[in-house]
């Protein structure tokens, strides 16, 4: 029987809610225009299913269909639940997801890729199960010891996999999509192979894919509640929920801005719309507009803004992730904090010199030689506090003039365009450069820089630095005149060579400890040729001289901070990995990911064919007949005067464009890809493969629309039990194996 979701109290029928035109409204036949003359008869009939029906969260579903959605869920729990302890080791990246439990349980801050939220939730279940933290999830296959609860931790996935199934049938039925359709749609999304295999582990997909099912859900509850009566308490309920939803599929993962881009979008398309009615005064217009902006835009920021609150106040603690920011951000981690330090640099003054790119990293010496060029001392960037990052500032080097004792003599101030010198503390050698190529950067406008001397050597003019400032503190007065602790940024240039003191984010090999190189560069790019001195000690400073220390950054500067941390290391992901796939090998799928490998068993993340392969030819099929219709109105054929064609055209319009926008912008990236990345253009094109279903069997009688559905679904059900060993890293045989290799690129092995 064919119920649907309608509003709450409503009088009429609402049409579909894939936002038509105003002017398309009143040719929409009744929601139930599809039935066939004896299912209007039944529904007629007192106590049928439409007059059974029960309100979910302002639309209403027959009680009957409540009964099938939750065998569905139990299937689905069936599904995804199985043997969930199996593997009994690490898989995976949960090498990386495992181990931001513990750091969140020890609140060590760290840096990833992906916004907070899916792994505080996981930190959550393994809170729940006692988790100490102490276990490092350091490499693939490590077994897991007795007292970490993966277990837990892997349900959170698995229970959001079983939410999206759920999701996908009401979503369907909210389209005005008949139940056989929505039940092919949800029995697709459970047994799809791809979907199950992410949501068993600790991964991050299966939280973001919920999210992104939830919100399209929430949308289309939203629009069928804006086509019967806006600014009602449901209609702000639905879009209040979207707005949530939006934040929080953005705080999973990145993935998540395609979303917010589909709604985007769909609100766009509803306002343009209502733009045209002339029924709609501009006062009514506005206050459309700013309940969008107000529920869609601010209320998903708010969200995310929110989850990163979260974020600092357990990651207090300083911890591997610090040297990826700022200086500022990382004193204001515990362990980090920096004591009051002078804020005047004199000649003799013992300081810290910071570079103000890349991290931050200390201007830093050691008793290691190059192993070519000079083969003098080494200088490079070492980003973590060290006694060999301290130097002493001396006067320019003049021929005949001795060293001055700095603890008597007059106080002199190092100011601009001022030639000075700096000698390592604990090694006694100058900095130095010289027309020598450095080791690594070997070109003809960087010149090697070195620290050189020896005991009763005053040193030669190659140890001679020009100071230039470049800007100085808003608030502090004197920086942009001399030198000043924290408050003055400056270059160094060499007083013969002309170049500039410089870093990048090349490192040296393990000869250098792979630290940063650091140069004198002919050509440098300012960025990388600023310094900051960050401590100061003088032996004439007292207690009454002026001191100063970093200022605490806000929230909104450490939240920018750290985005544009993520943004750069995300784009920075650019190596090869084994399994790594472009986007265009992602619609055949031509190759899968080998997550796991052990006696002949195997966890391969790979689709099911049936589902995957029906979807892309959903997608194709649209894409041509939408095609067809541009054809034919360019031939002044009236198409879309078809009610009936305008609605399937706005479903599965509205569907394409959710899948071309998780899809497409792939393509113009350079970082490292995976199959797990098309998962949520996937769940779109198993809608939209759902959609064409109802189109396509719009005139088939109930039971047989329901038996071509079960011969789908079989298909599906046999597909998913053929790859299952693959799934559920069961037992098979080398024939098996072999069996399933149904493309010679699907390189998983006996």
């Amino acid at each position: 029987m064919a119920s649907e979701f309608r509003a709450r109290g409503a009088k009429q029928a609402s049409p579909p809610a894939t936002l038509p035109p105003p002017q398309y409204q009143s040719r929409y036949p009744p929601r139930d225009h599809h039935l066939d003359a004896d299912e209007r008869k039944a529904l007629a009939q007192p106590g049928s299913l439409k007059q059974s029906q029960h309100a979910f969260g302002g639309l209403r579903l027959a009680s009957s269909e409540w009964k099938l959605l939750a065998g569905i869920v139990v299937l689905a729990l069936c599904v995804r639940l199985y043997h969930l302890g199996w593997p009994a080791s690490v898989v995976f990246d949960e090498v990386h997801f495992g181990k931001f439990a513990g750091k969140y349980i020890h609140g060590r801050y760290y840096v990833d890729v992906h916004p907070p939220l899916a792994k505080l939730l996981i930190t959550f279940m393994a809170v729940l199960g006692g988790f100490n933290g102490e276990f490092d999830f350091k490499e693939i296959g490590l077994p897991y010891p007795s007292d970490v609860p993966y277990v837990l931790m892997r349900s959170l996935p698995a229970l959001m996999g079983v939410g999206v199934v759920p999701l996908a049938y009401l979503t369907l039925r909210g389209l005005d999509c008949r139940p056989a359709t929505a039940l092919l749609g949800s029995l697709f999304i459970t047994f799809e192979n791809g979907l199950i295999t992410q949501s068993r582990l600790i991964l991050l997909d299966s939280p973001l894919i919920f999210f992104t099912a939830l919100t399209v859900f929430c949308w289309v509850g939203f629009s069928n509640e804006n086509h019967q009566e806006p600014f009602t308490e449901d209609w702000w309920l639905w879009l209040a929920l979207t707005g949530l939803s939006l934040g929080a599929v953005a705080s999973c993962k990145w993935v998540g801005l395609f979303t917010i881009a589909t709604i985007g979008v769909a609100t766009m398309k509803q306002l343009w719309d209502l733009l045209g009615d002339l029924k709609v005064p501009p006062r009514v217009w506005m206050k459309h507009f700013l309940a969008r902006a107000l529920c869609l835009i601010v209320l998903p920021i708010t969200v995310y803004m929110a989850v990163f609150e979260i974020h600092f106040m357990v990651l207090q603690n300083s911890g591997d992730g610090d040297g990826f920011m700022s200086a500022q951000f990382q004193q204001s981690l515990k362990g980090k904090g920096m004591h009051d330090t002078w804020a005047d640099i004199s000649l003799g003054s013992e300081i810290t010199l910071r570079h103000v790119n890349t991290q931050g990293g200390y201007l830093h010496s050691h008793e290691h030689n190059y192993p070519t060029g000079s083969n003098q001392q080494q200088i490079t960037l070492y980003p973590h506090k060290d006694g060999n990052n301290n130097w002493r500032i001396l006067a320019g080097h003049s021929e005949g003039q001795p060293d001055h004792d700095f603890a008597t003599e007059p106080i002199k101030w190092v100011s601009n365009l001022m030639s000075i010198r700096f000698e390592h503390i604990s090694t006694k050698r100058r900095l130095h450069s010289h027309d020598v190529r450095p080791p690594v950067s070997d070109v003809d406008f960087q010149n090697e820089v070195s620290a050189y001397g020896f005991p009763g050597f005053v040193g030669d003019a190659n140890d001679n630095w020009i100071v230039e400032i470049e800007y100085g503190d808003s608030h502090d007065k004197h920086s942009s005149g001399r030198l000043r602790t924290l408050g003055t940024v400056f270059r160094l240039r060499h007083a013969l060579q002309g170049c500039y003191l410089f870093s990048h984010k090349v490192k040296l090999p393990e000869w250098g400890f792979e630290q940063q190189e650091v140069t004198c560069n002919k050509n440098a790019v300012k960025a990388n040729s600023l310094w900051y001195i960050e401590t100061n000690e003088h032996p004439q400073l007292g207690e009454n001289d002026e001191k100063v220390n970093y200022r605490r950054p806000s929230f909104l500067s450490r939240f920018l901070e750290l985005n544009h941390v993520m943004w750069t290391t995300n784009a920075g992901l650019t190596d090869r990995h084994a399994f790594d796939s472009r986007p265009e090998s992602w619609l055949t799928l031509k190759r899968g990911i080998n997550f796991w490998v052990r006696d002949h068993r195997h966890v391969y993340l790979i689709g099911n064919p049936v589902i995957w392969w029906l979807s892309t030819a959903a997608v194709v099929t649209y894409l041509l007949a939408r095609g067809l219709l541009v054809l034919r109105a360019k031939r002044q054929y009236k198409d879309l005067n078809n009610s009936f064609i305008v609605k399937y055209d706005q479903i599965c319009g509205f569907l394409t464009i959710g899948w071309f926008i998780h899809y497409f912008p792939f393509f113009i990236m350079s970082r490292q890809l995976f199959l797990h990345h098309y998962f949520p253009a996937l769940y779109f094109a198993i809608l939209l493969t759902a959609a064409i279903f109802d189109l396509a069997t719009s005139s088939f009688k109930p039971k047989i629309r329901l038996q071509v559905a079960g011969v789908l679904i079989v298909a599906a059900v046999w597909t998913w039990w053929h790859f299952s060993p693959l799934t559920y890293a069961g037992e098979w045989t080398r024939g098996k194996c072999d069996a399933a290799k149904w493309r010679k690129t699907w390189d998983f092995s006996w």
